[in-house]
């Protein structure tokens, strides 16, 4: 399979062009810095250079002949309250002058609904204050879900609690269409394999996947 990666450069997406290449795929690069790419150098692997991912124009060399799209773009800080918004519109918007269909992109926990049998501290405490402190980076990455939702593509986004750098294990937990109750925090190496794994699955195009430990 041929992939393009978005935000390749970030904690997740290196980890999706990292995996992505390890188990055989092509996969094109996008990054703003190339330098700063985990992997460079790699016989499968193209790398294309933006000065940003707001204007769809120039994304759209990159999804040429590319069977599908994987964004591991998101806020690095606090302050990054439109980040997600306005990268993925131009993404949507190159995907679809592009003809790339499916399209996975990452999302976040406190986005989705408190999960069924979620534990008393999470749901009265610790998911309603991560709303409050970060409320803007969470409406901004509701838009992002909003305008995925209504787009053409054959969809799925990933929602992870907290990211931490750990190496993969390959066991985590798994909702289609909700959250994982009790889950506190996630690999960003596991949202990366969860976020290739559903390329090839049915069950989640059109829908949200929780992950978590």
């Amino acid at each position: 399979m041929k992939l393009t990666v978005f935000g390749a450069t970030g904690g997740i997406g290196g980890q999706v062009v990292r995996q992505a290449l390890d188990a055989g795929h092509k996969v094109t690069a996008v990054a703003r810095d190339p330098a700063r790419l985990a992997v460079r150098d790699h016989p499968s692997l193209e790398v294309v250079a933006v000065a940003g991912l707001t204007d769809p124009e120039p994304l759209l060399p990159a999804l040429d002949g590319s069977d599908a799209a994987i964004s591991g773009v998101g806020p690095r800080s606090p302050r990054d309250v439109r980040v997600a918004s306005s990268t993925g519109r131009a993404i949507l918007a190159a995907l679809d002058q592009s003809g790339v269909r499916r399209f996975v992109a990452v999302s976040a926990m406190p986005v989705g609904p408190i999960a069924a049998g979620e534990s008393w501290a999470n749901r009265r405490l610790r998911i309603p204050l991560l709303r409050t402190l970060l409320r803007g980076i969470y409406a901004d990455v509701a838009v992002l879900e909003d305008e995925i939702g209504r787009s053409r593509t054959d969809w799925t986004v990933v929602r992870p609690p907290l990211l931490v750098n750990r190496p993969l294990t390959g066991r985590y937990r798994t909702v289609v269409g909700g959250n994982v109750p009790r889950g506190r925090s996630i690999s960003r190496a596991a949202v990366a394999h969860l976020m290739l794994a559903v390329l090839d699955d049915p069950a989640t195009v059109r829908q949200a996947v929780g992950i978590a430990r």
